[in-house]
């Protein structure tokens, strides 16, 4: 919701204040769908042609994001830090009880009770993966924590792949804009002998190309790829939060203890209380 209104106060304040100066919107609209086709095109096809497929779809997928904001919400990491809790326990308790869950975890009576966790393979993965790792006897914990980290740095770097193109389209609409506008200018020039009001016309329009590459590029596109990349970078926090327990776990630091290093890693604004967290780990043990 906050995206649709900051696009409405970057349209309002612009073409309001272009008016209230006395500006027409007829030469701007006249010129507008020929600019917007020069421009918009270009940066579509620049867009298309930088990436794959897989990447295109990436980008488009992730632009829901913008006006979502991020996939996680605070009920979702203090669930986290209940499965990880009790995962822990059953590891320390009954490391073969364990295997019943990392093997099968769709299956598993533990991660059947957050759905929403269950539902995303990358943290389901990174879950079972470590803790079976560590059950492996490791001398080194930081041998695991070091692959770990590898594995969390990897998923955030291919996260970042669509803030990312779309920053590099945001670069580029200025020039294209200048493009436009050149070309408007050629078709001004062979038409030299109008009247001045034609050509005055004639240039205005051709400057739209300027003002709309601008406009795009700082108005639109650039703070979309900046508050994507926001958005994901708090989403990866969410596989943070998953190493910071886990590597406390390696360390053999008491489950309370692991949990709480967790907590801490989890984002200021959805970071559950120390208070909520005990009534949440308390409110599963009773389920179990």
């Amino acid at each position: 919701m906050i995206g649709i209104i900051g696009i409405v106060i970057i349209f309002a304040m612009v073409f309001g204040g272009y008016i209230l100066a006395g500006g027409k919107l007829s030469i701007i609209l006249k010129a507008l769908p020929f600019e917007f086709m020069m421009i918009g095109g270009a940066a579509l096809g620049a867009f298309v042609l930088a990436n794959d497929g897989a990447g295109v779809k990436h980008a488009l997928k992730d632009m829901a994001k913008v006006f979502k904001g991020p996939k996680w919400k605070p009920a979702d990491y203090r669930d986290l830090l209940c499965l990880l809790f009790a995962l822990i326990r059953v590891s320390r308790s009954n490391p073969v009880a364990l295997e019943d869950h990392i093997e099968k975890p769709q299956e598993s009576s533990l991660f059947a009770r957050y759905p929403r966790i269950r539902a995303d393979r990358e943290a389901v993965a990174m879950i079972c993966d470590t803790l079976r790792a560590g059950s492996m006897n490791y001398d080194d914990p930081h041998q695991v924590e070091a692959v770990l980290d590898a594995r969390v740095e990897a998923q955030r770097q291919h996260a970042m792949h669509s803030p990312h193109a779309l920053q590099s389209v945001a670069d580029a609409l200025p020039a294209l804009g200048i493009v436009a506008a050149v070309l408007g200018v050629i078709k001004t020039m062979a038409s030299i002998d109008q009247p001045p009001e034609v050509l005055g016309k004639m240039i205005g329009g051709a400057l739209v190309g300027t003002f709309l590459g601008v406009f795009l590029a700082y108005g639109l596109v650039g703070p979309i790829a900046a508050r994507l990349k926001a958005v994901l970078e708090e989403e990866a926090q969410f596989y943070g939060l998953i190493r910071a327990v886990l590597v406390a776990n390696l360390h053999a630091h008491p489950p309370a203890i692991c949990i709480e290093v967790g907590r801490q890693a989890t984002p200021a604004p959805r970071r559950p209380s120390f208070a909520e967290v005990e009534e949440a780990l308390k409110a599963a043990k009773e389920a179990a």
